[in-house]
């Protein structure tokens, strides 16, 4: 099928379908288009989305601890990532589709005018060799009439008797005339007849299919490129399906990731105090001076109840505050000194125990005045000062906070424990070589190291003894509260956030200070006589003699073992296989360590 000889007659239509299949190409191509800008627009509303509900880490304080936290942040994660895979999608068609139709597009609009005008051309001098060929015809026509009026009248004139020679001769000679440019006409109209008869042969059978032809190729090569744009359209969605898949099941990981038990045990270490639940209030007597008879009453028997009454009055008064949450109020006596059980006997000679008044009126004022509370550290929260002992947190955060500034700074001393051990080998180093550098330069940078180590071990001292206290007192409320459960009386003692005193104000009982033994791990460190275990091997690029103490010879392209990297003062330390050790220079061996050994 060819459009050159089945549609030989249909220039204009042909000429109107290469232009509709042109305008529905770039049809196509504004549609990817406003694809790709939807694609673009998604992206970036997700990542703005993904950006207004990250959380701004401005402190460590502040990073998400729970399970349910952390999952909906590995959702935005991978949220972040599926907007990553939206814009590959949308650079990917804009490339592949729509960069392509466009070019193509251009290309197709040349071509096609390029034989439009081929077309036109060839129409054309068909039309001009058909208007001379008409033209030849109109002229040998008239040119046959003109040669038939001349004969009639050569043959009028002919018999007329009255027409003189002269007049026949006259119109033979015209009629000779006539007939003659008749013929000429004849001839050339005959050649332009078979001229044109042969131009409009070659253009209907030879010129035009050839144009057609190359119009129709043309097209169907638009079908074709089209047919590709919508096979990479679907590509370039199909090429990040993977990975979309994967950012869904991270998603969904992290669905399963959220444990509500955790969250729960996180709520309780986050905001668990350490206090004690407040005991049972004792049973007080207050019937116990009606049974005094009248020879009892004395001065001091009466200045006792009244200080009694007194008591009994600040009691009454503090009951209805007794929640441990509530406002502390004015203190409105200094604290009194809780004083131990005593007897009292009965008429019958038997003795029970009463609780004096007093040590209900000091459990009242601790409960009341205690600190720290829960109010202050919600003050705290709502950005109150920090004391740098912590102590105006609970003791259970206290603790936390305590251990976790403990463990930071036997970090930093391990560091300038470990920089200090540098320094002085490279000051070893020096001192053997001098040539390598002066041992004097690294003076001041130890001096520095080891206040830096001093300052360290101070305030890991400090951040312990203060960690010992609130253990110590943790301990002893433990005990002091179930000293109360078991006697339901008084406790035995009294307690201020300050330490643990006992009956005696002036005796302060505090918790010894446990040490955790952090020097003595770094002495045994320094200690440690065991052979250190390969990290990997070298190979000697050069010669070295070693005469130095504490250095290895070795010769060229010897193979050994690597027990310790450069930490910078240009010297690695080596093993060769039957257990001598020392330091080669780093500059004369070709390292190769093990793959589990260097990320440590």
């Amino acid at each position: 099928m060819s459009w050159g000889t089945e549609l030989w007659d249909q220039f204009d239509s042909l000429d109107k379908h290469t232009q509709w299949g042109i305008d529905f190409l770039e049809r196509y191509a504004k549609f990817v288009k406003e694809r790709i800008e939807i694609e673009q627009n998604y992206a970036k509303q997700l990542r703005n989305l993904v950006k207004k509900y990250c959380p701004k880490r401005s402190s460590k304080d502040e990073e998400p601890r729970f399970t349910s936290c952390i999952a909906f942040f590995n959702i935005l994660n991978e949220l972040n990532d599926y907007a990553g895979q939206r814009e590959v999608v949308a650079e990917e068609m804009a490339h592949r589709v729509y960069g392509e139709l466009m070019r193509y597009a251009h290309d197709l609009k040349t071509e096609r005018k390029m034989h439009l005008q081929e077309g036109r051309k060839a129409q054309q001098y068909l039309d001009m060799c058909w208007k001379q060929m008409d033209n030849s015809k109109k002229k040998f026509e008239r040119e046959c009439r003109e040669a038939e009026k001349a004969q009639q009248s050569y043959e009028r004139l002919d018999n007329d008797t009255n027409a003189t020679k002269a007049d026949v001769e006259k119109a033979k000679q015209q009629l000779n005339l006539r007939t003659h440019m008749a013929d000429e006409n004849k001839n050339e109209y005959a050649a332009q007849l078979q001229n044109f008869n042969g131009e409009q042969h070659k253009h209907f059978y030879v010129v035009i299919p050839q144009i057609y032809k190359q119009l129709q190729e043309m097209d169907e090569r638009r079908t074709i490129k089209l047919s590709e744009c919508y096979r990479g359209f679907a590509d370039s969605e199909r090429k990040v399906i993977p990975i979309i898949s994967k950012c869904l099941e991270g998603m969904i990981l992290a669905a399963k990731s959220v444990d509500e038990r955790r969250d729960s045990q996180m709520v309780v270490d986050s905001f668990k105090s350490g206090f004690e639940p407040p005991g049972d209030f004792p049973f007080e007597d207050y019937s116990q001076h009606i049974y005094r008879t009248i020879s009892d009453g004395t001065i001091s028997a009466a200045k006792q109840e009244s200080g009694k009454m007194d008591s009994k009055s600040t009691v009454g008064k503090a009951k209805g505050k007794l929640w441990l949450f509530g406002k502390k109020p004015k203190p409105q006596s200094p604290p009194l000194t809780p004083t131990s059980l005593f007897t009292s006997s009965t008429p019958n000679g038997s003795q029970f125990l009463t609780l004096s008044i007093e040590p209900v009126h000091y459990c009242m004022n601790e409960i009341k005045t205690g600190k720290p509370r829960i109010p202050s550290f919600r003050s705290l929260k709502r950005g109150g000062p920090a004391l740098e002992d912590f102590s105006h947190l609970p003791p259970e955060q206290r603790r936390k906070k305590l251990q976790q500034r403990i463990d930071e700074l036997n970090r930093g001393l391990q560091k300038e424990a470990d920089q200090k051990e540098a320094l002085n080998k490279m000051k070893d180093v020096y001192e053997k070589n001098p040539q390598m550098g002066d041992p004097g330069s690294l003076q001041p940078k130890l001096a520095e190291t080891m206040n830096n180590i001093d300052r360290l071990r101070m305030e890991i001292h400090k951040n312990e003894a203060w960690l010992s206290e609130v253990e110590g007192k943790t301990g002893i409320r433990g005990d002091r509260r179930h000293s109360s459960d078991i006697n339901h009386l008084v406790t035995q003692g009294r307690e201020s956030p300050e330490g643990s005193y006992t009956d005696d104000a002036n005796q302060e009982v505090r918790g010894p200070p446990q040490q955790h033994g952090h020097h003595s791990e770094f002495d045994d460190e320094f200690e440690d006589d065991d052979p250190l275990p390969a990290i990997g091997h070298c190979k000697a690029i050069y010669p070295f003699d070693g005469h130095n103490e504490g250095t290895l010879a070795m010769k060229e392209g010897e193979v050994l073992y690597i027990i310790e990297e450069d930490k910078g003062d240009g010297w690695t330390r080596a093993r060769r296989q039957n257990g001598e050790e020392g330091y080669v220079p780093t500059t004369y061996i070709d390292v190769t360590l093990e793959k589990s050994s260097k990320g440590s």
